[in-house]
C-alpha cells in the first residue's frame, strides 16, 4: 500500500511511504525541492545535519540538494553571457528556492512531483527562462527522481548543466566498498590526475575528486559493517561522478552531474534545450540489504 501524508515541521514536509517494503522518504519543497529523510525498513539511507538546515541562511548539508543551473562553483563565482558578467554561486539557486507541488499519486507507487520556474529573482543571474519538474517516486526499495527540464522560451537557447547531490549516511568510511565505472578521477582541490583502482585514502582530511570519463551509467557501494548495498543508475546526459567526502563527518557524496564544474564558461559538455522544448532524465537508487 502506498501512501503521502504531510505534516509541519520547520517546513511543510511531505512523507511518501511505501508500507510493505517498510520504505519513506520526506521531502520539503519550500527548502529547494530537499529530499531530507530516506528510509528502508530500520535503515536511514540518508545523512541529514538538522543544525544547518534549521538554518536558511546556511547552506544545506545532507539528503539529496538539486544542482541547477551550474555544478560546482565558477572562477569567482561568475560567467559572461551576451557581454554582460552574472554572478552565480556555487551548484546554482534551485537548492535554495521554494519550489511548487504538482501531481502526487499513490497507485503503483507513491510518487510527488515539484516544480520551480524562472522568475525576475533567478534572472537577475541567470538571464533564461525554465521550468522545471521533479518526480520523486518510491517504490520497494527503489528511488526515482525524475527531471523535466524545459525552455519556455520562443527564440532563446537554454544553456545548463544539472545534478544531484545525495549525502549518503556511513559510521564507518573504512567499510565502504566501491565499484565506480572509472579508471581515473580528477582531484578537485589540486587540478591533478590520478588513477583509481576502486579505493579512496580516508585519512586525507577532504577528498573532493570527478571522474569525468565514465564506461557505464551504474556505480555502486556496499557499506560492509551496515551490510548495505547502493546502486545508483543515471541516463544521458549525466556524464560526471563527483566523490566527497570530509575526515569526522558520517557521510560520502556520491554525485552524478550532466558536465564538469565550470561548464557554462567552457561550453563542455553544457547540455542546450531549444526553445519550446523539453530534456527528462532519470536519476534511480537503489537499496539491497544483507
Amino acid at each position: 500500500m502506498y501512501a503521502i501524508d504531510s505534516t509541519t515541521k520547520l517546513y511543510p514536509t511531505y512523507i511518501l511511504s511505501d508500507e510493505s517494503a517498510q520504505a519513506q522518504l520526506e521531502i520539503v519543497p519550500e527548502r529547494g525541492g530537499l529530499v531530507t529523510h530516506w528510509r528502508v525498513g530500520d535503515r536511514e539511507i540518508l545523512y541529514f545535519d538538522a543544525e544547518r538546515f534549521a538554518n536558511p541562511e546556511q547552506s544545506v548539508r545532507g539528503g539529496i540538494p538539486i544542482l541547477f543551473p551550474i555544478c560546482g562553483n565558477l572562477p569567482d563565482n561568475t560567467y559572461t553571457y551576451n557581454g554582460k558578467t552574472y554572478t552565480l554561486k556555487q551548484h546554482g539557486f534551485a537548492r535554495d528556492l521554494p519550489w511548487t507541488v504538482g501531481e502526487s499519486k499513490t497507485d503503483r507507487h507513491a510518487s510527488l512531483t515539484l516544480e520551480l520556474a524562472s522568475s525576475p529573482q533567478t534572472r537577475a543571474v541567470y538571464p533564461f527562462d525554465f521550468h522545471l519538474a521533479f518526480t520523486y517516486r518510491l517504490q520497494g526499495n527503489s528511488l526515482e527522481i525524475i527531471q523535466r527540464y524545459t525552455n519556455p522560451s520562443d527564440d532563446q537557447i537554454l544553456p545548463f548543466s544539472c545534478g544531484l547531490h545525495p549525502y549518503f549516511n556511513v559510521p564507518d568510511k573504512s567499510q565502504l566498498r566501491f565499484n565506480l565505472p572509472s579508471k581515473q578521477y580528477w582531484d578537485q582541490l589540486d587540478g591533478t590526475l590520478h588513477d583509481f583502482d576502486n579505493q579512496f585514502n580516508f585519512d586525507r582530511e577532504e577528498i573532493d575528486v570527478a571522474f569525468t570519463q565514465l564506461n557505464s551509467h551504474t556505480a555502486s557501494v556496499y557499506d560492509r559493517k551496515r551490510g548495505l548495498t547502493l546502486n545508483i543508475e543515471y541516463s544521458t546526459p549525466f556524464s560526471t561522478l563527483v566523490f566527497w567526502a570530509v575526515q569526522g563527518k558520517d557521510y560520502y557524496c556520491l554525485e552524478p552531474w550532466s558536465a564538469p564544474r565550470n561548464a557554462l564558461n567552457t561550453g563542455d559538455r553544457l547540455i542546450h534545450v531549444h526553445p519550446r522544448s523539453s530534456l527528462e532524465v532519470l536519476v534511480r537508487l537503489d537499496v539491497h540489504l544483507d
